[in-house]
């Protein structure tokens, strides 16, 4: 049995999945294939851009729930850019946004189990918990 936290188990699944130049490219074909609302949302979408905002939004996901300062201020304002006034990103797409990402990184982690999926479900419904508490 390890020591490793939820935080450190979600961080070390993150930097091997990180390691495939394709993690990314599918995760968000798996997240745009979930509905066409999805697709709608991301169809101005400056991917290259986007692409290397989500690992550090990940990363930021991490801190925030280790309670750093810095990562609880970008949670916030990027909660604050995805809110009914700006994006209006929908509470309910952000199980989509979840699920798409755990089975993505099921697929691109060797090393798998119970406890790293139970990890990346307990950062992620931090993230969302925020995301939704300023909608």
């Amino acid at each position: 049995m390890d020591d490793l936290t939820p935080r450190i188990r979600f961080l070390k699944s993150m930097d091997r999945c990180a390691k495939s130049k394709d993690y990314i490219a599918a995760f968000y074909k798996h997240f745009l294939a979930t509905s066409d609302e999805v697709r709608e949302k991301f169809q101005h979408t400056d991917f290259n851009h986007q692409n290397r905002m989500l690992l550090l939004s990940l990363r930021l996901a991490a801190g925030a729930v280790a309670g750093k300062p810095e990562a609880l201020r970008e949670i916030r304002e990027r909660a604050e850019t995805h809110d009914r006034h700006h994006l209006n990103i929908e509470p309910r797409l952000y199980e989509a946004w979840r699920s798409a990402l755990i089975e993505t990184s099921r697929q691109f982690d060797n090393q798998w189990d119970d406890e790293i999926e139970k990890a990346w479900h307990m950062i992620l419904g931090h993230v969302i918990h925020h995301m939704i508490k300023y909608y």
